[in-house]
């Protein structure tokens, strides 16, 4: 069972703790289900690929791994902030989410 998260891909978010406190990135891609998210150029590690296929290079890659989204908060497009992501209903009846600091909507 999916959970609803702050977070959705393509949000810019900056890291609140841990060894990359500070950082901004892309979120990548989200798992509602252990509510984690992969933000670009965060959490990197280092990882030994062989090669599978004729042709093919092995060596070591850097990738990105998970965190958890609690660790990870919005930045507001408008005032370039940190900020919690509220949610309303407009008149017409759509969902959006907005900066609940300056009221711009996402």
């Amino acid at each position: 069972m999916s959970t609803k998260m702050h977070v959705k891909t393509g949000d810019e978010v900056i890291v609140l703790s841990g060894k990359d406190k500070g950082k901004k990135g892309k979120v990548l891609s989200v798992n509602p289900d252990k509510r984690m998210v992969i933000v670009e150029g965060v959490s990197m590690a280092t990882k030994h690929k062989k090669p599978r296929k004729m042709g093919e290079s092995g060596g070591i890659i850097k990738q990105e791994t998970p965190i958890y989204a609690s660790k990870v908060m919005n930045v507001c497009d408008k005032c370039g902030a940190p900020c919690r992501v509220g949610r309303k209903v407009l008149e017409d009846g759509t969902h959006v989410r907005y900066c609940k600091k300056c009221g711009e909507t996402f």
